[in-house]
């Protein structure tokens, strides 16, 4: 009687939302937007109330992030068809095949199935996805093959097999990130605003996205980092890497860490040998699939997301209505470069000109990267905002937190009144980027001058 007037209100909260997990998880379709906004929210603020009312009480807290992410097993991702293509990689390497060399649609036109259920799995991932070569690094492609060896003939089986990883690179993070807070004397409960963030877990447990087990790899190697144990950062930001491409942006980031006190002079030999255990491993784990037709496809395919892909966006929405105004046109392929280019002198000049930065500085110089890096890009999907949001658990920011709940909004960008419109609802993003660029501005500029 007494554990329950103490943990009522939590117990309660718990419960509902692990139905409505439940719910989203079995019974939404993506195009029932009232019903996908109304859920997200009443679960954004459930972890709220949850982290006021039990934020002392950890291992409660973690098994909350267990069983939400438990609900999901059985399901089939119902916001992303992404999945399909994991699949499809995975049982075509385990067929010999190199999935860098062909596209799912090739073999379809010549009538072609080199892999189980391909007409399934072609169908689920759509012509735009099949039409394109992978993009998925090394890593990332072992946890499909994986998935393969275990269910080479059944879809619901793969997708549990996926699943199981993501949920367990989930609690990795959570083991190491737990620990490189205690070791920044930052409160320990600051994980559960990623483990317990309704994005996170629908996202990336939910729908699959792998953003989950590159953010395990580089949370362990920061952790390695704080530790002094470089090499063996360096080895594991090189798996990361390997998983997904974002942690090369953080790459430049690190050369004033290696700075020798307060001096202007850098420790050559570790910076040197840090860069290079990362540039070798990265490449020794391509190696496998090597060829000049690799780099060919892989560089095209990387270049879609620069020149080609836009949803979501925000300045590149912008430069893009400022583009047809003056030249009537589409120039994605021009301002995405630029934007491009941009980002690299953005984070250069984070790298170069800021003084000697100790592991908390490097995160907050990480979070304001990518931030930047997100602003630009042509492409945010809500996955996207995984990486912000580990980063966000070591600093003082809140915003990452607030763009988390209003980028449900995209969701709804293709709703129009006029059904036979498919383009992108502008007002929507113009209202999720107005929510996300206050709060930004509030903690940057007016928080601080009240503070002071």
């Amino acid at each position: 009687m007494q554990f329950w007037k103490l943990y009522k209100v939590p117990l309660l909260l718990t419960f509902v939302s692990l139905f409505l997990y439940w719910y989203f998880a079995y019974n939404l379709v993506r195009t029932e937007y009232t019903k996908l906004v109304v859920l997200y929210s009443f679960l954004f603020l459930i972890v709220l109330l949850l982290l006021k009312y039990a934020n002392k009480n950890i291992k409660f807290l973690t098994l909350i992030a267990f069983l939400s992410r438990a609900i999901f097993i059985l399901a089939i991702p119902n916001l992303s068809q992404d999945f399909y293509r994991f699949i499809w990689d995975g049982r075509m390497i385990l067929e010999c095949f190199n999935p860098y060399l062909y596209t799912p649609e090739s073999f379809m036109l010549s009538g072609e199935f080199p892999v189980a259920q391909a007409k399934e799995l072609y169908a689920g991932m759509g012509q735009l996805n099949g039409s394109h070569f992978t993009n998925y690094p090394p890593i990332n492609q072992l946890c499909f093959v994986i998935a393969g060896l275990f269910s080479g003939y059944s879809i619901s089986g793969s997708v549990i097999v996926l699943r199981l990883l993501i949920i367990t690179a989930d609690f990795g993070t959570f083991f190491f990130g737990k620990r490189l807070l205690e070791r920044l004397n930052i409160p320990v409960k600051n994980i559960f605003w990623f483990l317990l963030n309704p994005l996170i877990i629908i996202e990336l447990t939910g729908n699959l996205h792998f953003e989950g087990v590159m953010i395990f790899f580089l949370v362990w190697s920061i952790y390695l980092l704080h530790l002094g144990k470089w090499k063996w950062a360096a080895l594991i930001f090189a798996l990361s890497i390997s998983v997904k491409l974002i942690p090369l942006l953080f790459l430049p980031l690190l050369f004033k860490y290696f700075k020798k006190g307060a001096s202007e002079t850098y420790d050559l030999k570790k910076l040197v040998l840090f860069y290079g255990i990362v540039g070798i491993a990265t490449l020794l784990l391509f190696a496998p699939f090597f060829s000049f037709a690799f780099v060919n496809n892989y560089a095209k395919t990387i270049g879609l997301w620069f020149q080609n892909f836009e949803f979501n966006a925000s300045i590149y929405y912008i430069a893009r209505e400022i583009g047809y105004l003056f030249r009537g046109y589409n120039e994605i392929a021009s301002i995405g470069k630029i934007l491009a280019i941009l980002v690299f002198l953005f984070v250069m000049g984070l790298a170069l000109f800021r003084n000697r930065i100790d592991t908390k500085k490097l995160i907050t110089t990480m979070l304001l990267a990518f931030t930047f890096y997100l602003f630009l890009s042509t492409t945010v999907h809500p996955w996207y905002l995984a990486t912000l949001l580990i980063l966000n658990v070591f600093t003082n920011y809140k915003f990452p937190l607030v763009w988390s709940f209003v980028i449900i909004l995209s969701y709804l960008s293709y709703l129009h009144l006029n059904k036979a419109d498919k383009s992108e609802n502008l007002w929507i993003i113009a209202i999720e980027y107005s929510v996300v660029y206050a709060a930004l501005f509030w903690e940057i500029f007016i928080q601080k001058r009240i503070k002071h």
